[in-house]
């Protein structure tokens, strides 16, 4: 369809992870000083190259393409593992992986089960920066609830801590919102009342028995789950707090957190796409002058901003020279919207 929707999400999912690349680690000072006056405010290279963040959702684009829907654990587990693991040994993963994704990918290739592959008490933000596909896959090939629990699943083969399922459900969520045409105004009050909704709902066909690698600190899967959503309405909050004093000065992980982990990834995400809602480009280049995981963050605000409005969004000269630009643009066509 004419706006373009699916692709431009995951167009802007790699514009952000590109921008952001090169600041990674770097204090707001340092990044003003690397790129005077404001931060990166263009992609860099031609190919602009792209981090593990887009590698990684690639992985599951291609794990997705892979099956016939209906979507189940059945019939996508081994398409993730087999991509995942692809991706661990590719020659092109050189791009300072995070040691969560690689250790229980190779685990993976070990021949474990991912619920004895994942690592239990990781929450990092590998478990959402890759989750976009999900977002995008059209409402003819998938309903509300097996896109929450597809979520939850392909961040559980690899981070086991219960708010890294919620996280990548909650940022599946915004960008499913997003493209089907949600107010940005209203996003935070629809992820909040989601994520009450969500809170103790446990997808057994799906996740167990994840909860049980860590049953000595929980009762129940619910009570499990439950953690993982209270810390991202936790997240949701400072959102809230952040939107409300609209200081756009300031460095926005001061607001709603570094990154490092999901709920902050996503929260500092939304942070900087709700600052310009209208305007994806300023949206990006907020995001990548950050303090924390800047090209992380920037990824999830590129897709959130690409879902809103599009591939017209992005300029025609980055959609050229983007890494993997065959592979975001055929994902983009199979789920077009």
């Amino acid at each position: 369809m004419a706006a373009q929707r699916a692709s431009g999400a995951l167009f802007g999912m790699a514009f952000g992870d590109a921008l952001g690349a090169p600041v990674e680690f770097m204090n707001v000072n340092m990044i003003r000083e690397a790129f005077p006056p404001n931060g990166p405010q263009t992609i860099i290279g031609s190919p602009a190259l792209v981090t593990d963040d887009t590698q990684m959702a690639l992985a599951v684009g291609r794990a997705l393409l892979r099956v016939t829907p209906p979507y189940t654990r059945a019939n996508i587990y081994t398409p993730l593992r087999d991509e995942f693991i692809g991706w661990m040994d590719s020659p092109d993963n050189n791009r300072a992986p995070g040691n969560t994704c690689m250790d229980a990918c190779a685990s993976l290739e070990e021949g474990k089960p991912w619920y004895d592959a994942t690592i239990p008490g990781s929450k990092g933000c590998g478990a959402n920066m890759r989750v976009q596909p999900v977002g995008v896959l059209p409402a003819a090939l998938i309903d509300d609830q097996t896109r929450a629990a597809l979520a939850q699943f392909q961040a559980a083969m690899t981070h086991g801590h219960p708010t890294a399922l919620a996280a990548a459900d909650l940022t599946s969520a915004a960008i499913a919102y997003l493209i089907a045409d949600g107010s940005p105004v209203a996003l935070p009050a629809y992820l909040r009342t989601y994520a009450q909704s969500q809170r103790t709902i446990w997808y057994t066909d799906w996740i167990d028995p994840l909860w049980q690698r860590v049953s000595g600190y929980y009762a129940s899967p619910q009570d499990y789950i439950a953690r993982g959503w209270d810390e991202c309405l936790g997240n949701l909050d400072r959102l809230d707090a952040a939107l409300t004093a609209d200081d756009r000065q300031s460095d926005p992980c001061a607001a709603t957190g570094q990154g490092w982990i999901a709920e902050e990834a996503l929260g500092t995400a939304l942070l900087c796409f709700l600052m310009y809602p209208d305007d994806p480009l300023a949206a990006i280049r907020r995001a990548a002058l950050t303090s924390g995981d800047s090209d992380s963050i920037a990824c999830i605000a590129g897709a959130l901003a690409g879902a809103r409005h599009g591939l017209a969004a992005w300029p025609a000269d980055w959609i050229a020279r983007i890494e993997y630009h065959d592979q975001l643009a055929a994902m983009g066509a199979a789920w077009g919207r």
